[in-house]
C-alpha cells in the first residue's frame, strides 16, 4: 500500500474535550497535507472545519451520542440533523450498550435507523458498537443491526472506553456484515505495523490520532488527539 493509499484510509481524529481552536486548525492542515479521509472532531468545531476543508476532499466527520451512547434517540437525530447543518458528512454515532445488553433489539435498531434517515444520505453513517464492553455474540449482534438499520460502516471503539481496537474483533465485525459495509478500526493505533494489521484483518478505514506517525511509518505516536486510548 502507498502513502497516500494508507492516508485515504485514516480519519485524522481529534475527540479531547480540551481541544483548542489552534489545535483544530493544525488537525484540518494535517489532514490537507496528508491526504487524509477526513478529521473527525467533536460537534462544536464541524462548522470550523467544513470552512477551512471548503473545496478540499478532506471529509469531515463527527461524533453522535458520544462517548457514552446512552442519549435519547430524538438527542441523536438532532445532533444529526445539527452536525449536517453545519457540514458534517460523515457521522460516527455510539449504539446504546445497556439496550444492547437488556435484549432490547428493536430499540437498538431503530436508534441507528433513525440516525441514518436523518443523515438523508447526505452523510455516511458509522456504527461505534464499543467492542470492549461487548461479548463476541454481542459484537455480531449489534453489526447485524448497524446494517439492517441502514448503517455504511461498523466501528469498534470509541477511544473512551473500555479498550481499543484488536484484529480479531475486526475479524469478526468483518465476518459479521460482509463485504457490503465498511469497517473502521479506532482506539489505540498509533504506529504504521498496527494499522497495516487492522487492513489486513478488513477494516476500511483508521480512526486515529496519530495519523501523520501512521503515514511516515514512524514508531512514536503524534500529537493530535492521543489520550492514551484512541
Amino acid at each position: 500500500m502507498t502513502k497516500a493509499s494508507l492516508a485515504r484510509t485514516i480519519d485524522h481524529t481529534l475527540l479531547k474535550p480540551e481541544a483548542t481552536a489552534a489545535q483544530i486548525d493544525a488537525l484540518c492542515d494535517e489532514a490537507l497535507a496528508h491526504g487524509f479521509a477526513s478529521v473527525c472532531v467533536n460537534p462544536c468545531w464541524v462548522a470550523r472545519c467544513a470552512a477551512r476543508l471548503k473545496g478540499s476532499e478532506v471529509k469531515v466527520c463527527t461524533v453522535i451520542g458520544f462517548p457514552l451512547g446512552a442519549a435519547t434517540t430524538a438527542s441523536k437525530v438532532s445532533e444529526t440533523n445539527d452536525a449536517l447543518e453545519n457540514g458534517a458528512t460523515e457521522i460516527d454515532m455510539v449504539i446504546n450498550i445497556g439496550w444492547l445488553k437488556s435484549g432490547l433489539t428493536e430499540q437498538v435498531k431503530e436508534d441507528i435507523a433513525a440516525v441514518v434517515r436523518a443523515s438523508h444520505w447526505k452523510a455516511i453513517v458509522k456504527v461505534i458498537i464499543e467492542t470492549g464492553l461487548l461479548t463476541d455474540e454481542e459484537k455480531r449482534l449489534a453489526c447485524k443491526l448497524a446494517k439492517e438499520a441502514g448503517a455504511h460502516f461498523v466501528k469498534t471503539s470509541t477511544g473512551f472506553g473500555h479498550g481499543g481496537a484488536t484484529v480479531s474483533d475486526v475479524k469478526l465485525m468483518r465476518e459479521t456484515v460482509g463485504e457490503r459495509l465498511g469497517v473502521k478500526a479506532s482506539g489505540g493505533i498509533r504506529d504504521l505495523a498496527t494499522a497495516e494489521a487492522m487492513l489486513a484483518a478488513g477494516a476500511t478505514r483508521l480512526g486515529a490520532s496519530a495519523g501523520v506517525s501512521i503515514v511516515s511509518g514512524s514508531d512514536k505516536a503524534g500529537g493530535g488527539a492521543d489520550n492514551g486510548s484512541y
